[in-house]
């Protein structure tokens, strides 16, 4: 059963697979523009399975027949799903673009992961095993103009589901993403362009992919910008649509074709990122344009003022009021800064004492003990022989040595004193933090008896927490027995001791 469940929720700004909009910059750049939306999706978290478990998916109102279900286990390095799908119908029916389906990995974070193409057969049913390096992650279906798209549309025909027996095993995340709005592949392209490709049974739907991907990529500006890769993709479908037209080898058509998808794929990108690149270099010209506009402005309202201000110098009365008040302000100002000066000195000499009573202290102490300056002040490491095994009353050469920290402290009386006791993790949780507890008041009951104020000590047992060492070997599980005294106060420059966990 699980212990716990986790609700998580990330939005992640996915880079987009964007459209080029009609409308164009002076320099004849298209304009392109991306529109996302959020959805969330639960997340099972699969790291700590042995054992396969089942999810299963159902139809979104985009397709609500579809259902389906998907065995995953968690293995070395990677999870496998093995997925079944029924009742699939045709991806074209969601927009011109659409040819094929993929399934897709959610992380909680939101950062999508295609696992591959689902392929249904002439009866809606699919099916796909794949891999995925994700511990925790959802699992969608979208309709996609193509197998090798980077991120997911919007078109979300299915999600998993999380059954009853599911909860009862498996952790739970909300994971919150966001999918590329439908038609974003096609906005702005003229009507006569977008539309939907003419298919046979004949031909393998890998080459139709294909020739989506390549007018999709010439759609977001790749002749222009990556032409050489979209020449490329071209020749790759050019060759598929040859080999199917011929009756070749099947397998040969498929290899061509998914070549051209994947390359008509990373022509598009490259466009995308040049684009956006010209659009933010074009941007920051225009800002720059901008400031030089506003200094220019600037420079010209200074110079019409001091302009004012030498006709206004003319009149000798106005000149002499002027120049009183000046002298006036001039006298306040030094007499302000003077003050100010004085205060900062002030203040510098009193970090100035706090740092040298912080490392006189620090050097007194260190001729007792180690100790370590840290954020949460002077720390003292007291290790384990203070005490016999499982017992919380001081050794006689543990009070020698705490008799010697008191005799320090009594001649800081500002110094505020924290006691924190540890253990390793031998033994139950609850007689750890009960021994750490004791072991700290025992320390803290000595230093009273001392002299050192009691209002100035606190102590607490903090057990099994913050080790210092890994508590697999016998050195670990010593350093982490261990009592450290921290000592902190305004009069050091440490105004509060932060808790123990913070200052490892």
């Amino acid at each position: 059963m699980v212990r716990n469940v986790i609700t998580l929720t990330a939005t992640v700004l996915l880079a987009a697979a964007v459209a080029p909009a009609q409308t164009e910059t002076e320099k004849g750049v298209p304009v392109y523009r991306i529109t996302v939306v959020g959805r969330t999706i639960k997340a099972i978290n699969y790291r700590h399975r042995s054992e396969p478990t089942e999810v299963e998916f159902r139809g979104t109102s985009l397709m609500p027949r579809a259902i389906g279900k998907a065995t995953v286990q968690a293995k070395p390095g990677v999870v496998s799903v093995d997925a079944e799908m029924k009742h699939l119908q045709d991806a074209g029916q969601y927009g011109p673009e659409y040819l094929t389906f993929v399934l897709w990995a959610i992380s909680p974070e939101g950062r999508p992961v295609n696992l591959g193409e689902v392929l249904p057969d002439s009866g809606g049913t699919a099916k796909i095993r794949a891999t995925c390096e994700l511990q925790s992650f959802g699992l969608i279906v979208t309709a996609e103009p193509y197998f090798a798209v980077t991120q997911p549309s919007n078109v979300v025909v299915m999600e998993n589901f999380v059954t009853q027996q599911t909860n009862g095993t498996i952790e739970e995340v909300d994971a919150k993403y966001e999918l590329l709005e439908r038609g974003q592949y096609t906005v702005s392209v003229p009507s006569g362009q977008a539309t939907p490709i003419s298919m046979n049974s004949k031909t393998p739907l890998a080459v139709y992919e294909a020739e989506n991907a390549v007018r999709i990529a010439r759609w977001a500006g790749a002749d222009r910008y990556a032409s050489d890769t979209l020449e490329k993709a071209n020749t790759e479908l050019q060759n598929a649509e040859a080999l199917s037209a011929r009756h070749k080898n099947g397998k040969d058509v498929i290899t061509d074709a998914r070549e051209a998808v994947q390359t008509a794929e990373d022509a598009r990108l490259i466009a995308v990122r040049k684009i956006q690149a010209e659009q933010q270099a074009e941007a920051e010209q225009q800002s720059a344009a901008a400031q030089a506009r506003a200094q220019q402005e600037a420079e010209q309202a200074r110079a019409e003022a001091e302009e004012r201000a030498r006709q206004e110098a003319q009149a000798e009365a106005a000149r002499a009021a002027a120049d009183q008040q000046r002298q006036e302000a001039q006298a306040q100002a030094a007499q302000a800064q003077q003050q100010v000066q004085q205060a900062q000195e002030r203040t510098a000499q009193a970090e100035r004492d706090k740092a040298a009573m912080r490392a006189r202290l620090l050097q007194q102490l260190n001729t007792i003990l180690q100790t370590r300056d840290t954020n949460r002040g002077l720390v003292v490491t007291m290790s384990d022989i203070l005490f016999e095994t499982g017992e919380y009353q001081l050794k006689q050469g543990a009070r020698e040595t705490l008799a010697k920290i008191a005799g320090v402290l009594l001649a800081y009386p500002a110094i505020k004193l924290e006691i924190d006791g540890f253990t390793d993790n031998v033994g139950s949780e609850e007689r750890n933090d009960e021994l750490s507890e004791k072991r700290a008041d025992s320390v803290r009951d000595f230093l009273i008896h001392q002299g050192v104020p009691a209002d100035s000590i606190t102590a607490r047992g903090l057990g099994e927490a913050n080790p210092v060492a890994a508590n697999d070997t016998r050195i670990g599980r010593q350093l982490n027995r261990r009592v450290e005294l921290v000592l902190h106060g305004d009069v050091i420059g440490a105004s509060a001791a932060t808790s123990g966990a913070g200052a490892q």
